[in-house]
């Protein structure tokens, strides 16, 4: 995961606030993807993907926020953020897609 490496060198008093709260945002989209698909209906399915979109758009805003803070330089943070915007483009489209099949 780049976000593990991306801030491994941040200050050691955000090891429990930003870094934390990012390394557990970017986790949190696979493994809600993960269980909506372990799930017995589409509209369960849905749901956690909306809650894996939801951490993706938390993940969004924390690569922001971590390159004004001057964590993480802007070629890395564009990069990641590039990367971000991609995955909540895929979650959207197979969000739409389940729709659709009702």
């Amino acid at each position: 995961m780049k976000v593990y490496g991306a801030t491994k060198d941040f200050p050691a008093d955000e090891r429990y606030g930003l870094t934390s709260q990012i390394r557990r945002a970017v986790v949190s989209i696979p493994a809600n993807i993960a269980e909506g698909c372990g799930r017995d209906s589409d509209a369960e399915l849905k749901r956690f993907l909306d809650i894996a979109h939801g951490s993706a758009s938390e993940v969004e805003y924390f690569l922001i926020l971590t390159k004004e803070l001057g964590y993480i330089p802007t070629k890395e943070s564009d990069i990641l953020s590039s990367e971000i915007s991609e995955i909540k483009r895929m979650i959207g489209a197979f969000s739409r897609k389940l729709k659709a099949e009702r």
